[in-house]
């Protein structure tokens, strides 16, 4: 069992930034694909950021180049620094991990273990 843990939500404007850590209780963290994802009012979970074990890492073309996402070992943290955010960036965002992620990393379904959460909104 993992379990992990989200912080580093809050309330920004437009053009803004926050990073987002997401603390596993395993130092086996490693060895697992992570995911972020977010999920909006009304709108299905889509991941937004995964890294993989070898160090890949993929991004939605909607963040691509302005959200990284990045792991600490030794902390047992994988991040997500969001820069130049936007309203439409609004939601719960949640990280995932999985020792063999599902081939379709963008969806929700498959991964194994799942943060609480925590909240993001972007105004103008």
């Amino acid at each position: 069992q993992v379990q992990l843990v989200e912080s580093g939500g809050g309330s920004v404007q437009a053009g803004g930034s926050l990073r987002l850590s997401c603390a596993a209780s395993t130092y086996t963290f490693r060895r697992y694909s992570v995911g972020w994802f977010r999920q909006a009012p009304g709108k299905e979970r889509e991941g937004v950021a995964v890294l993989d074990t070898d160090g890949t890492t993929r991004y939605a073309d909607s963040v691509k180049g302005r959200f990284t996402i990045s792991q600490d070992n030794a902390k047992k943290t994988v991040y997500l620094e969001m820069n130049s955010l936007k309203p439409e960036d609004t939601g719960m965002y949640y990280c995932a991990a999985d020792s063999f992620r599902p081939r379709d990393w963008v969806s929700a379904v498959g991964w194994d273990y799942w943060g609480q959460g925590t909240q993001v909104t972007v105004s103008l």
